[in-house]
């Protein structure tokens, strides 16, 4: 169903295989014959097993769709989930990078570009992450959704891509001329090796055919490090700071919601408190009153 009807990604379709598949093992009585009060004591066996909070209520998630899915089909009576309270879970606050710090990322991935010293595979490897990570802060797409961006990319003339996200919902995201630039570079320099042809922008030798989202982890874990950046500088770090900045400057909620792909606006309201500083910010500087004023 999640395959077919959800048009799921396959990483949604595993991982829901993976929480599934603990629940069946676990529940007395089994996926057709648990009741609530098996479900219950299901759940305090996660919390006895120091499962995260997060995670947790992720698997129980699956539970509950699961049950409605069972109910729905006629396979089960009731649905056992309907009045379960999940558990309590903090939300904690995006972490994010500075412009500062951005801009001195940017910087270190592109040395070497256009060093003709340099040898030609290390000059396209830096291309590529500058082409990776311009994209990354222009668009705040998914990792997943970089990764995979059509060759094709590097040949449009608008400054609009279609995406396709999660759930195979296709959206546009304008590209701006910074982000452009570098994916023609990385594609000058690619074709100038006489690379072989390949339908994706950031082709690699992998089952998918295109860069994985592990090996741009590593990479960009890296390069963080040569910036001198501290903490864990991932993907989606990138991509909160692209949410945050905008908002920061500016740019409507529901306008941020849309170029992140949520399908949700609750999603993207945990960048509030970007927001909420912002208002202070403004009453500080401008009001009449206010200190100074």
């Amino acid at each position: 169903m999640l395959e077919a009807e959800r048009g799921a990604a396959r990483n949604t379709v595993e991982a829901y295989r993976r929480d599934l598949a603990d629940y069946a093992e676990n529940v007395d009585g089994g996926v057709l014959g648990a009741d609530a009060d098996a479900i219950r004591a299901w759940i305090a066996g996660l919390a006895s097993r120091e499962l995260k909070a997060s995670s947790a209520a992720r698997r129980l998630s699956a539970v509950r769709q699961l049950h409605k899915f069972l109910y729905g089909e006629g396979l089960r009576a009731d649905d056992p989930t309907v009045a379960l309270a999940g558990p309590k879970r903090s939300r904690p606050l995006p972490k994010t990078l500075g412009i500062d710090d951005v801009d001195r990322l940017l910087a270190v991935a592109a040395e070497g570009i256009d060093d003709a010293a340099r040898p030609a595979g290390e000059r396209l490897r830096a291309a590529r992450m500058t082409a990776l990570l311009e994209t990354l802060y222009a668009t705040g797409l998914r990792v997943s959704e970089l990764v995979a961006l059509p060759a094709s990319t590097a040949r449009l003339r608008e400054r609009l891509i279609v995406v396709r996200g999660k759930g195979g919902k296709e959206r546009l995201v304008p590209l701006n001329d910074r982000a452009r630039a570098a994916i023609a570079r990385y594609g000058e320099l690619r074709d100038a090796q006489r690379q072989s042809r390949s339908p994706f922008l950031f082709p690699a030798d992998s089952e998918s055919g295109h860069l994985t989202r592990q090996a741009f982890a590593r990479d960009l874990k890296a390069c963080a490090a040569a910036a001198g950046l501290r903490g864990d500088v991932s993907p989606h770090v990138l991509r909160h700071a692209f949410a945050s900045h905008l908002l920061h400057n500016g740019a409507d909620l529901r306008v941020v919601q849309q170029l992140l792909g949520h399908a949700d606006i609750s999603t993207t309201q945990i960048y509030t408190h970007v927001l909420d500083e912002r208002l202070k910010s403004l009453v500080r500087d401008l009001h009449p009153l206010a200190d100074g004023g």
